[in-house]
Formats: structure tokens, sequence, C-alpha cells
């Protein structure tokens, strides 16, 4: 449900909303920040983080892996940045700061997973680059089956109770797993997910709305949906005459390049016309009207594209454009 709002000096409105059940509440959309030190320097990510705040933003999310497939980067590159913005700024109090563990982060056989050993180490070496003593919402990045997930859940609620996190949640995680994870803690008394991060998009629908919609919306867990404009096809830069040239290019082309993704291109064409507002507004202000959805993450290297995003908020999209979208990018 929207809590409260907050404008900022150029009229855009920012809401609020719980955390799935709990009382913790972010803004509407979610600041992902695995761009930082890849794509986006740190300068262009300082700009971006503070005009995200200047519009009201509280959520921002990142991941101790980030980015260590680019050449040169050893990981926890973003959460330093994202470290020393905060230092600079002194806006620990107001940030609602997300990290993730999971991804291997050192050499060895215990460089990834989500084992004691790794979690704890992890942990702490995450609150080190971001320079606090608490993370907020503390995320396993995708399952581990080579872990028992009481290890995992039990590890997660030693780090609550110890104050170095407040809430935790998941990524990536398969309906059987979370509902194992989520029996485990009741079972014993621990920590629970409070929030799932699921790969979901207007056409990205099935592996989320077939059987985690359902867990997420039974159990009262927070949805805060990645890739919300499907790698960029659903920001209208890819067409049928031909795509954009990026380093995800090949891989839209693939998955999102047919008729069925066409068709859904056209609706949005079609209201981001009547609503005098982008294809990725339309694209993102669906998502916002789901009530089911907590925060999408966005993604922005520059202010420009942050303030483009952001315009979503303000799409206020009617019943019949919902069951249009809703339509033409059905799965079933």
């Amino acid at each position: 449900c929207l809590c409260f709002s907050h404008s900022n000096k150029r009229g855009t409105t920012m809401d609020y909303r719980n955390l799935g059940r709990t009382g913790l509440k972010v803004s509407e959309l979610c600041l992902g920040t695995m761009q930082w030190g890849w794509t986006a320097s740190e300068a262009a990510a300082v700009e971006v983080m503070d005009a995200f705040v200047a519009a009201g933003g509280n959520f921002v999310d990142t991941a101790d892996v980030y980015s260590r497939w680019a050449e040169g980067n050893p990981g926890g590159v973003s959460e330093e940045i994202i470290g020393r913005w905060i230092k600079s700024r002194g806006n620990r109090d107001q940030i609602v700061l997300a990290t993730k563990v999971r991804g291997r982060m050192w050499e060895g056989p215990n460089g990834e997973g989500l084992s004691r050993v790794h979690i704890v180490k992890a942990c702490e070496d995450s609150l080190r680059r971001l320079q606090t003593d608490y993370i907020d919402l503390y995320q396993t990045h995708f399952f581990d089956a080579d872990t028992p997930i009481e290890e995992t859940m039990e590890t997660l609620d030693l780090l609550v109770r110890q104050g170095k996190v407040r809430y935790v949640g998941c990524s990536n995680y398969p309906a059987w797993r979370l509902t194992h994870a989520l029996w485990a803690s009741d079972k014993n008394k621990w920590v629970r997910y409070d929030s799932l991060q699921p790969h979901y998009n207007l056409v990205h629908r099935a592996e989320f709305e077939r059987e985690l919609r359902d867990v997420c919306t039974h159990f009262g867990l927070g949805v805060i949906p990645y890739s919300p404009l499907a790698g960029g096809f659903l920001t209208g830069k890819y067409r049928r005459s031909g795509a954009a040239q990026s380093a995800r290019a090949e891989s839209v082309r693939n998955r999102y390049m047919n008729d069925k993704g066409f068709a859904v291109l056209d609706a949005l064409d079609d209201l981001a016309a009547a609503r005098n507002a982008t294809v990725l507004q339309v694209a993102l202000a669906w998502q916002l009207h789901l009530d089911y959805v907590t925060a999408p993450i966005i993604g922005a290297n520059t202010v420009e594209q942050l303030e483009e995003s952001l315009g979503a908020c303000a799409v206020d999209l009617s019943t019949d454009e919902m069951a249009r979208l809703t339509q033409v990018s059905s799965w079933e």
C-alpha cells in the first residue's frame, strides 16, 4: 500500500510503500547500482544518487559481486562507491541500503555460496566497503544447492540478532526453495525472508507469475523486480527495423525480438502517445500499478536517464489500459 509522498523541487512525487509485511517504508522505485564502476564512473554515480535522493528516493540496491565480471574489477566496487557517497553526504539514516551475498568473492572452495563461513565473512566485507555498521536488507543473490537452507537461515538470523542486518530477502529463488526457507524459519523461529527480487517485466512474466507470485502474496513478501525494462527492450530503442547497438543487444534480440515482443511494444507505443509519456515510462508504470509489486529496480548511467524513469511515477494508467498491457503480454 502507499504510505506517504515526497515532492521535490521539480514537482515530482515519490510514493513510499511498506516492504512486504514489514513496517519498513521504501520508495516506489529502487535505484540499482550494478553499473557503478563498470559502465558508469564514480562521478556519474554520485550525480545519479544525489538526484535520486532529491526526488525522494531512499531505496538503493547493490551486491558484493558487482561488477566482478568486468575486466579489472575485483568485485565490491559498487559497494565502495556507495560507501564513499554515504559518508560524504552523511545520510546513512535516510537510506534503505540493500546488498546481496552468494557470488564468488575470493579464491578457494568457500569463496562463494551460502554457507555460514561464506556469509559471515562476506557480510563483514560488505559492511567495511559500505562504511556502515548495518545493512538494511541483506539478500541471498541466488540459491545454493550445496548448502542446507537451515544453515543459511540460521546464519542470517545470527546477523540480525547481532545488529549487522535488519531485514533479509532473496533473489532468483524457485518457489519450492523459497517455501522451504519460509518453513525452516517458521519452524525454528529464525528471521525469515521478507522480500524477493525476481526477474520480471512485461515480456518476461511466467517465471514469477507461475508460482512465485502466489507465494509472495500469501506469505507477505515484498517484490522488487529487476530488469523491469527487459535489458532495454521496453525502452523502445529496439524495433522491427533493427536493434540498438549495445552490450546487451544480442541477448535482447534472441529473447524478445519476435512477434509477441513487438506486439507488446505496439501497445506501449499507443499508450505512450495517448499519455504524452515515453515507452519506458509506461512499461514501468504497468509494474507500479500491480498491488503485489513493491519497487521495480531501475538503473541509470546519467541523471537524464534517471529522470525519465522517475517520470513513470506520474503515469496513471486506467483499468482498461492495464488490462490491454496484461492481455497483450500474457504467457498463459
